[in-house]
C-alpha cells in the first residue's frame, strides 16, 4: 500500500512514523508512506499556500492552486483509489471504514489547516472526506496520523499475530472483552477462573458475554444500532 500525505508540517510525522508498528510495516515494505510539503507547490516567491477568504471572515483559507498542483503531480506518477481530505465535518472514521481503506492500493491524504481549504478543492479534487471526531484540531496532521495507523495495522503481515486485528474493539460492533496476564493474583486481585480453565469453548462464551455487556454499558448507541 502507498500512502501519500500532503501537509504544511511534514516534521510532525517524524516521531509517529518511525516507531512501533508503523515503522515495522515500512521496514517490511508492506506500506510506503511519503510526505509532501505543500509549500513546494506554491507558485509565488513567498511560497504562499493560504489567503484571505472572499466575503470576509476571520482566518485564512488554503488556496486551490498549490493543492491542485501537488495532487496533479502525484497523479501523474501513481493511480490512486482515493484522495482523502481530513476534515472535522467529514464522514466519521470507524472500524468498518478503516477495514475498507486498508484494502486499497494507493491513497492520498490531504491535511487541512487554518479555516480549511478552498471549497473547490472539496467539490472537484478530493474523493472522500474523513473526520476522526466531532471536535476541531489545529490541523489535519494528527488526524492523518490516526487514520494511517488505523489502516496500516490491518494490512496482512503487519502485526505479528494475523488474527490480532480481527479481535480488536469494534470489528464486530462490540467492545473487546477484558484481558489479563501474569501474575494471576496481585494484591488480592484475581484473574477470573474461567480464563485459567483451559476450556476454550467456555472461555470464548465468557468473552462474548463480556463484550456484549461492556458494549451495552459503555457504548449503548453501538449496541442498539447493531441490534
Amino acid at each position: 500500500m502507498k500512502i501519500d500525505i500532503i501537509t504544511l508540517f511534514p516534521e510532525m510525522f517524524d516521531g509517529i512514523f518511525q516507531q512501533s508498528i508503523l515503522k515495522r510495516a515500512q521496514d517490511k515494505q508492506l506500506v510506503e508512506i511519503q510526505l509532501h510539503n505543500l509549500r513546494e507547490y506554491a507558485t509565488n516567491k513567498y511560497k504562499s499556500v493560504d489567503d484571505y477568504a472572499f466575503g470576509g471572515g476571520a482566518g485564512m483559507v488554503m488556496m486551490i492552486e498549490p493543492i491542485d498542483n501537488c495532487i496533479s503531480d502525484l497523479k501523474s506518477k501513481t493511480e490512486y483509489d482515493e484522495v482523502i481530505y481530513l476534515s472535522p465535518d467529514g464522514e466519521l472514521l470507524n472500524q468498518s471504514m478503516a477495514n475498507q481503506i486498508s484494502c486499497l492500493n494507493n491513497i492520498i491524504l490531504l491535511c487541512g489547516h487554518y479555516k480549511g481549504v478552498d471549497e473547490r478543492v472539496r467539490q472537484h479534487i478530493i474523493s472522500k472526506e474523513i473526520s476522526v471526531g466531532d471536535y476541531v484540531l489545529s490541523g489535519g496532521e494528527l488526524a492523518a496520523a490516526v487514520l494511517t495507523d488505523s489502516i496500516v495495522r490491518l494490512i496482512p503481515g503487519v502485526l505479528g499475530d494475523e488474527t490480532s486485528a480481527l479481535s480488536d474493539s469494534f470489528q464486530d460492533n462490540l467492545i473487546s472483552p477484558p484481558v489479563y496476564t501474569r501474575p494471576r493474583e496481585y494484591k488480592g486481585m484475581q484473574v477470573p477462573d474461567i480464563l485459567l480453565s483451559g476450556n476454550d469453548k467456555e472461555i470464548q462464551k465468557w468473552k462474548m458475554e463480556q463484550s456484549i455487556e461492556r458494549t451495552k454499558i459503555r457504548r449503548p448507541e453501538i449496541f442498539k444500532a447493531d441490534s
